[in-house]
C-alpha cells in the first residue's frame, strides 16, 4: 500500500500500521517500544487540516501555522524524525522529558514510552500551538502530559531534572543543560550557518559532547532564543538566498546578477547518485564567512538557477554576487548502471567568478581532505568556560 495513494476505504488503523511497517524497514524504528507509541498514537487527530495520507506520510511534515509572511512557524514533524529522536533519547518507563516546541503529537508519542509512571513536559511560546496541543492530547487520552505556554528560555525547570530534553524547534544554542539529570540526554536540532543537524547530547565532565549528527529541518525557534538570518528572495520569489550573518546583502544588485550571463566552473568531482555529501556544507561553513544557502521555488518553473539540492544548496555571497553548487550528469565507464553527477558552480554578478572559484576550490579541498572522513565532531561547553576555538 502506497501512503500517498489511499483509497477511500482505508482506516486510519491500516495506515498506521504500514507507516509503522516503513519506519522499520528504513531503520527509524529499531526499538519495540518506539514501534508501540506509533502504532497507537493517532497523528492524524493532531494535524486536522491535513489528509489522512499526509498525515501518515513517512518523509512529510504538516505545516500547523504560517506567519504574514507565509513561513511556517508550526508543524507536525515528519514520522522519520521523530522515529529518530525517539530513538536517540533512549526513552524508559518513568522517565521525565521535557519537550521544547510543542503541537502534541510528538508529546502523546513520548506519553506512550514513558507511561502514565512518568512525566512529560511540553511548551511552546505560541498560545495557538498550546491551546490546540492541550485539547489534541485531553481528546486523544493524554490529559496528564503538562502544556505550558510560556518561552522555553525561562519556564519548565520547576519540574526538572529531567532525564530527557527533546527540542523539535531549530535553536541557534542550548541553554537547558542544567535541567538535564546525571546520565540523562539531550536530542537539539542546532542550526549554524543556515544548516540544521539533530544531534544526542551527553554529559561528559563540564560539556556534553555530541553524537548521531542527522541531517534536517526545522521551523525556528522563537522568543529569547531566535536570531535573525538574512533571507532575500530574488526573481519576483523564484529563487532565494540566506545567510546567518555575513554581509549585507543588496536585493537590487542581487536581483540584476541573477539575471546576467553565470560564470560556470566544473570541479571534476563526482558523486553518485544518492551518495551523501552533507559534509561539504558544514566544510565550507567552517573556512568561509560568506557562506550561505541557496534554493528554488520548485513551483515557479525558474531556469535562472539549477542548484544541486532543492534545500540547503551550499553558496558563497557578497552584497552584489553570488555562486552556488550545480552538477551535471556524468557517465563513468566502470559503472556504466549508475548515474553519476558531476560538481559544478555558477557564479552570477560582478564577482561571480571570483566566488565560483572560491567555492570551486572548498570542493575541491573537501574532496580531497574531508569526504571521506567520518565528519565533525560536536562539542558544547557551558557559557563560562573559556575555550581555544579550534582552527
Amino acid at each position: 500500500m502506497a501512503i500517498d495513494a489511499l483509497s477511500s476505504s482505508e482506516s486510519p488503523e491500516a495506515v498506521r500500521a504500514d507507516m509503522v511497517a516503513r519506519l522499520k524497514e528504513r531503520g527509524s524504528i529499531r526499538s519495540p517500544e518506539v514501534a508501540e507509541a506509533f502504532a497507537k498514537v493517532p497523528r492524524e487527530k493532531f494535524a486536522p487540516e491535513a489528509s489522512l495520507a499526509a498525515a501518515y506520510a513517512v518523509f512529510d511534515v504538516v505545516i500547523t501555522k504560517r506567519n504574514a509572511e507565509g513561513k511556517a512557524t508550526s508543524s507536525v514533524s515528519a514520522p522519520w524524525l521523530q522515529a529518530e529522536m525517539l530513538e536517540a533519547a533512549r526513552l524508559t518507563r518513568g522517565a521525565r522529558v521535557l519537550e521544547i516546541g510543542s503541537g502534541g503529537c510528538n508529546a502523546a508519542l513520548i506519553a506512550e514510552i514513558v507511561g502514565v509512571e512518568g512525566l512529560v513536559v511540553t511548551v511552546d511560546v505560541d498560545p495557538f500551538v498550546t491551546e490546540r496541543a492541550a485539547r489534541f492530547l485531553t481528546e486523544t487520552g493524554y490529559s496528564h502530559v503538562k502544556v505550558i505556554l510560556g518561552d522555553a528560555e525561562h519556564v519548565a525547570g520547576e519540574f526538572g531534572p529531567y532525564d530527557a530534553i527533546l527540542v523539535t524547534v531549530g535553536a541557534w544554542d542550548c541553554p537547558w543543560g542544567h535541567l538535564l539529570a546525571s546520565g540523562g540526554r539531550m536530542i537539539i536540532p542546532l542550526r549554524f550557518c543556515g544548516l540544521t543537524r539533530s544531534i544526542t547530547f551527553v554529559r561528559d565532565g563540564d560539556r556534553f559532547v555530541g553524537s548521531n549528527p542527522t541531517v534536517c529541518g526545522f521551523v525556528p525557534i522563537q522568543g529569547a532564543g531566535a536570531h535573525q538570518e538574512q533571507v532575500v528572495s530574488l526573481g519576483d520569489g523564484a529563487v532565494t538566498l540566506t545567510i546567518d550573518g555575513g554581509p549585507t546583502l543588496d536585493s537590487v544588485a542581487l536581483d540584476q546578477a541573477l539575471v546576467g550571463d553565470p560564470t560556470e566552473l566544473w570541479t571534476g568531482v563526482i558523486v553518485a547518485s544518492g551518495e551523501p555529501f552533507d559534509t561539504l556544507g558544514l566544510w565550507t561553513a567552517t573556512v568561509d564567512d560568506t557562506f550561505g544557502l541557496i534554493w528554488r521555488d520548485p513551483d515557479r518553473g525558474c531556469d535562472l538557477v539549477r542548484p544541486i539540492l532543492r534545500w540547503f544548496c551550499p553558496a558563497l555571497m557578497t552584497p552584489d554576487s553570488f555562486a552556488y553548487l550545480t552538477y551535471r550528469e556524468v557517465h563513468r565507464d566502470d559503472k556504466p548502471e549508475q548515474v553519476h553527477h558531476e560538481f559544478g558552480i555558477h557564479g552570477h554578478g560582478c564577482r561571480g567568478a571570483e566566488l565560483a572559484r572560491r567555492l570551486a576550490d572548498h570542493v575541491e579541498r573537501w574532496d580531497r581532505d574531508w569526504r571521506r572522513h567520518p565528519g565533525p565532531q560536536f562539542t558544547l561547553p557551558p557559557r563560562t568556560l573559556r575555550c581555544r576555538l579550534p582552527p
